[in-house]
């Protein structure tokens, strides 16, 4: 068979939207959407009111647009598959598109002769269908935490999900089994943000199609299972300087005690816009029954060292392995949008010289210094991220303007849903 090519964006929802176009397109470096795409929810309800997505203006076209050297070869038979960036028919960049906002991010860091470095963590569920069709947990009765082998996954989908990604190129840095079974992490190498935001995408594409061939639903909602822990993206960051060094880096050592003025100002940036950013990285209704105190999710307004209670975690290594890992996130968030919020909260700190608070010396259990967390619902959060002006501007007006109004109406929509409701309403997609 002829290879194929797979075109693809990452929309408002974070849902991969492409096509399949025939090898002889494959030397070209465009193809066209609806833009009112951008209008559409979970539900498949067209809003006509969207923001920006001129679904009552005639529904135009919008352009994807890609670059030869970005198209790779795909884990699917004959086909090779690429993302690329969202432009208006008149060839001027989407303000909606999620990797326009991380490219901007990068280019406002740029500035400063940095070049962000990013390393992302995903969480996700394993479920089956039983005998009703009913989706239950995967069957791993001996999973534990940091399991491994066939107790903590029987079917081995997990070594294919392996295999494939090393066929792809992708440098996995670690499979392992979570806390509650049946739960796994997926982390992916350091690497240039823009290049480690398009492997995550791909990668948890990839790894939920695999894990369809097995009949298990790979779900990464924040919170699939109402009795069990929650699932997070936490982004991880460092910025190489122009000479090749990690800016982040004071020498050797790591940690709190071992800060730059790069470091704290990133730091004071991210507590400061810590209820905006959670309308961004937290946007769906089960992201707040994960984010809830006590819960090592990201939800109280404060930072530390190697502490896995607070929201942003200084990494005790140093050198070139410096780096500040951010814990609010799941995977129903973009993570185009996402990483560029987490980088643009962390560049307006240090721009602005905001004051660092102290640090966090509660367990995040029984005792907490921070006083403030995340909105208790959806809804709340959107209206955050709305009130902080600075925050939205740096991130894209537009964006931010259209995930507010996309958020209200899912709100309204899942407010009175049961757990179970919820997991039907969003599992097939996240």
């Amino acid at each position: 068979m002829t290879d194929r090519l797979r075109a693809l964006f990452v929309d408002h929802l974070s849902i991969p939207r492409g096509k399949y176009l025939p090898g002889s397109k494959i030397g070209d470096n465009d193809t066209r959407f609806a833009r009112a795409t951008f209008g559409v929810h979970y539900d498949r309800d067209l809003l006509l009111d969207a923001p920006h997505a001129m679904v009552r203006d005639g529904m135009p076209d919008m352009e994807l647009r890609w670059r030869g050297d970005d198209i790779r070869q795909s884990w699917e038979p004959g086909t090779r598959v690429v993302l690329g960036d969202l432009y208006d028919t008149d060839g001027v960049p989407l303000p909606l598109c999620p990797r326009g906002a991380l490219k901007r991010a990068i280019a406002d860091w740029g500035r400063h002769g940095l070049t962000p470095k990013v390393g992302i963590e995903l969480e996700a569920y394993a479920l089956q269908g039983d005998e009703q069709g009913r989706l239950r947990p995967y069957d791993a009765p001996g999973g534990v935490v940091y399991g491994t082998g066939p107790f903590a996954d029987p079917m081995r989908f997990n070594d294919v999900i392996w295999r494939k990604a090393e066929e792809m190129g992708f440098h996995l840095d670690m499979i392992t089994a979570e806390y509650d079974s049946p739960q796994f992490e997926y982390t992916l190498t350091f690497d240039d943000a823009l290049r480690a935001v398009d492997d995550i995408v791909l990668f948890r594409l990839m790894a939920r199609e695999i894990a369809l061939d097995h009949g298990i639903i790979l779900t990464f909602l924040p919170k699939p299972i109402a009795e069990t822990g929650g699932s997070g993206m936490h982004i991880n960051f460092s910025f190489v300087d122009e000479t090749g060094r990690n800016a982040l880096a004071t020498g050797p050592k790591g940690g709190p005690d071992h800060l730059n003025d790069l470091s704290r100002g990133c730091l004071a940036g991210l507590v400061h816009h810590h209820k905006g950013l959670a309308g961004l990285l937290a946007p769906t209704a089960t992201s707040y029954l994960r984010l809830q105190p006590g819960s090592l999710s990201g939800y109280w307004q404060n930072w530390g060292g190697d502490h896995r209670a607070v929201t942003t975690r200084v990494s005790c290594e140093g050198g070139a392995k410096a780096r500040l890992e951010h814990r609010m996130a799941d995977a129903s968030a973009n993570p185009y949008t996402a990483t560029a919020a987490v980088l643009q909260a962390a560049r307006l700190g240090y721009e602005g010289k905001l004051a660092l608070p102290p640090i966090e010396t509660g367990d995040g259990f029984d005792r907490t210094d921070a006083k403030q967390g995340v909105a208790p619902h959806l809804r709340q959060a959107a209206r955050d991220l709305e009130a902080d002006t600075v925050l939205s501007e740096a991130v894209g007006r537009e964006l931010v303007a259209h995930q507010v109004f996309m958020k209200e109406r899912e709100y309204r929509k899942t407010r009175d849903m049961e757990p179970n409701a919820l997991l039907d309403f969003y599992v097939w997609f996240v």
